[in-house]
């Protein structure tokens, strides 16, 4: 087989995925706003006074404490259809924070046929600090639609990029489940015919994998 020099892009992705660890998780949330503190009216009666002045009970309720093991998230069978010639154990990315954030990356290069696939877990304090999150992903890309009956709610978007006549396409879905967000990220390219898989490729793939990795995420609940 002829050896043909990857694009830049592409070269920098088959690296040590340790390079792609800030880049995946450069999605991660800002901090969450500070509660609001109690409004105190005026007391009426002693009763009031004593309910005003007893320290709140409340806490905030959490679906998820930690996020599930990605590497284990995606069926084999999956990984061999999506990233064929990977090795289906995938490698997991180094985190500051293994409790709330994890990603599992697999990538091959079968012939001339190249693929790439992401998962992602973040777990955060609130089910409205994720959806502000997951909103805020949603600003950032273009395109794209709903994922229906996918989490909470969810969202896909494919684009094709090119550099030097190669094209690449990549598939991103972000899902919602509670206080969790599940990111996906799929790519792939053919460096024989220099072109692209099809959208339709790209992002049933994306969407089959997020579709297993909600799945691991909710039965690992606890």
């Amino acid at each position: 087989m002829r050896s043909l020099p990857l694009p830049l892009a592409l070269t920098a992705r088959l690296s040590p995925v340790v390079v792609l660890a800030a880049a995946g998780w450069a999605l991660s949330s800002g901090p969450l706003a500070a509660p609001q503190a109690a409004e105190h009216k005026p007391a009426q009666e002693k009763t009031e006074n004593r309910s005003a002045s007893a320290p709140s009970t409340s806490t905030v309720s959490k679906a998820y404490s930690a996020a599930p093991a990605p590497c284990e998230s995606v069926a084999k069978k999956t990984i061999e259809s999506l990233v064929p010639g990977a090795k289906t154990a995938g490698k997991e990315i180094p985190s500051t924070d293994s409790e709330l954030r994890r990603t599992c990356s697999w990538n091959a290069l079968k012939g001339y046929d190249y693929r790439w696939l992401d998962v992602s877990y973040e777990v955060m304090e609130s089910d409205e600090a994720a959806q502000k999150s997951y909103e805020a992903h949603l600003d950032k890309k273009g395109g794209g639609g709903a994922v229906p009956g996918l989490g909470d709610s969810a969202y896909s978007v494919v684009n094709l990029t090119t550099e030097d006549k190669q094209e690449t396409r990549e598939g991103v879905v972000i899902a919602r489940a509670s206080n969790a967000l599940v990111t996906i990220n799929y790519n792939g390219s053919d460096f024989e015919s220099k072109k692209a898989p099809s959208t339709d490729t790209i992002n049933k793939g994306a969407i089959k994998a997020a579709k297993e990795a909600v799945a691991a995420l909710e039965s690992d609940k606890g």
